[in-house]
């Protein structure tokens, strides 16, 4: 009996080392995000982003009032093939050497060229809803497109777990597009850290002033974008805090409208692709 015992204890302390082990090999991949928490750079070190400037300037169709709106349809295989080499050179930085504007300025330029990037890899769509991560998993924000600093990272990663998880920036929402006509617009020059504070501040003022942002019925009833109620506790987590937001991109004739609304009636969204026929 004295044996049997031993020859258990002896197999209990080989399995408690080998899974101390292995919990100990786990652990640096599942740092994930976690890892891009900090951003030690100088403000004067900025990342290079004229080839998606060049991009844009070349496909993206702006116009006064409504969606800024894509060619997809009309980019060449030399241009797809250029779009990944900038994506590939975005993976190439370390952002945690960024100063914070410059790598907030990063996270938004990479998922906004990968987006477009993923949509180009599955044209034609109608929706970016119909490229699926999954059997159930309407949308390609859960599967991992890019790999920085050793981590894979999918777009949801960047959006939900990096920039909307440290940056504590509620405007993050009119500077990353999904590729849809009820989303902000794609903007005509990649973000910067030198220019950051304008384009989100313009961003804002765009949205909220556009009917996809804030919308009146003839009753009076006042329907919001559904960012507003998914991402709720980014502006303030009450009908009473996302109407204050939206107060205060209001341009006179809006802000009029909504000086006496207490509650918001309905929301709304256009997952429509936002194409350039």
């Amino acid at each position: 009996m004295r044996t049997t015992l031993s020859t258990s204890t002896k197999i209990k302390t080989a399995l408690a080392g080998l899974m101390a082990s292995a919990a100990l090999l786990a652990s640096p991949a599942q740092a994930g995000p976690e890892s891009f928490a900090q951003y030690s750079g100088d403000q004067s070190e900025a990342v290079d982003h004229a080839a998606w400037g060049t991009f844009l300037g070349k496909y993206l169709r702006t116009v006064e009032n409504g969606p800024n709106l894509v060619a997809y349809g009309q980019v060449s295989a030399e241009d797809k093939q250029a779009l990944k080499d900038y994506i590939d050179s975005l993976e190439a930085i370390d952002p945690t050497r960024l100063s914070e504007d410059e790598a907030f300025a990063y996270w938004v330029n990479l998922y906004n060229a990968v987006t477009i990037d993923v949509i180009l890899d599955n044209y034609p769509v109608e929706s970016i809803r119909d490229i699926r991560s999954g059997v159930f998993a309407a949308g390609p924000w859960k599967m991992d497109l890019v790999e920085v600093n050793g981590e894979d990272l999918s777009l949801d990663n960047i959006e939900h777990d990096i920039l909307r998880e440290y940056f504590n920036e509620p405007r993050v929402h009119y500077a990353v597009n999904c590729a849809s006509i009820g989303c902000p617009n794609l903007v005509a020059e990649p973000y910067t850290g030198a220019t950051l504070e304008a384009q989100l501040e313009a961003g804002a003022i765009r949205y909220v002033n556009d009917p996809r942002g804030v919308s009146f019925d003839a009753d009076g009833d006042v329907t919001l974008s559904s960012i507003y109620k998914w991402f709720k506790e980014d502006f303030g987590n009450s009908q009473t805090q996302v109407l204050a937001h939206v107060r205060r991109y209001a341009k006179d004739d809006l802000r009029a409208k909504l000086a006496d609304v207490s509650r918001i009636d309905g929301y709304d969204y256009d997952w429509a692709l936002n194409e350039a026929k």
